[in-house]
């Protein structure tokens, strides 16, 4: 195994034409058959990366931007855009095509967190990743950013920490009846 690889060496493209079996009730192609997808190329790329069996750990920030329909033909394309001692984030953007037209639309992007592991199940060390541009330590920093944002989330509202009296006046702004 390389010590270190560019996200250039793991990255992996996948098209799939959408068809009326991967739609919802409201005709649209159903969200979860994306996750799906995502789910699949991420754990590709985080195994080429890695050269071992990987795990999603998490999934962070999925917001649907755009709906796609029967017909259109969906790219999703998958880097490494972070490293850890054993983990990768991996970067999955969605973009769909109507293939009449060809107008492109882009549908969601997303952060997979995989973490690489043995015959055995147990965690194993990743290649590090070789930031050849300003694009790659963009998406790194931003990584180390979002990871630290999420610390601090769940630190805010540990059960053991949360006073209820610092978030009643919040709670009037919104459609809610507190009734305790």
């Amino acid at each position: 195994m390389k010590k270190y690889k560019t996200a250039r060496e793991s990255r992996v493209v996948i098209s799939e034409l959408m068809l009326p079996s991967h739609s919802n009730f409201s005709g649209k192609i159903h969200g979860g058959y994306i996750l799906s997808l995502m789910d699949q190329i991420a754990f590709a790329c985080g195994s080429k990366h890695s050269e071992a069996y990987c795990v999603t750990a998490s999934v962070d920030k999925v917001d649907f931007l755009k709906p796609i329909e029967v017909g259109e033909l969906v790219t999703m394309k998958a880097s490494i855009n972070n490293v850890g001692t054993t983990s990768m984030v991996v970067g999955v953007r969605v973009e769909s095509e109507n293939i009449m037209t060809g107008k492109v639309k882009h549908c969601n992007s997303s952060y997979f967190t995989m973490v690489a592991k043995n015959d055995q199940g147990k965690s194993v060390a990743v290649p590090g990743l070789v930031l050849e541009n300003e694009t790659a330590v963009r998406r790194f920093v931003r990584s180390i950013i979002r990871k630290d944002d999420a610390k601090a989330r769940r630190d805010r509202f540990k059960a053991s920490e949360f006073k209820l009296e610092d978030h009643l006046e919040l709670l009037k702004e919104y459609n809610v009846k507190v009734d305790l």
